[in-house]
């Protein structure tokens, strides 16, 4: 990574059959293995919100793999908004 490397942050609403299948989990163990900050949590209609922040090209594709989802979810849908930075470093699940 260079100094001069792009950052973005965003927010993204995951819809489908994202909860009860460890679907969190796996967006932290992806997150982390992209060196991105941020957060997962279930939202009470269903769906999983994050905010994921770092490096534009691997938030992109953080994003394209939130769309492909874990085993066994089966996502209908990602949308993306941008967002401002998280509050602290590391990428968290959240309750």
């Amino acid at each position: 990574m260079t100094e001069t490397e792009p950052t973005m942050t965003v927010t993204a609403r995951i819809t489908g059959r994202v909860q009860g299948v460890f679907f969190r989990a796996w967006t932290k163990e992806q997150a982390e293995a992209r060196g991105l900050s941020g957060w997962v949590r279930n939202e009470p209609d269903g769906s999983v919100a994050a905010l994921i922040s770092g490096p534009e090209n691997k938030v992109r594709e953080m994003v394209e793999t939130l769309s492909e989802g874990s085993p066994p979810s089966a996502v209908d849908r990602v949308e993306t908004a941008s967002a401002d930075l998280p509050d602290r470093p590391g990428f968290h699940v959240l309750k």
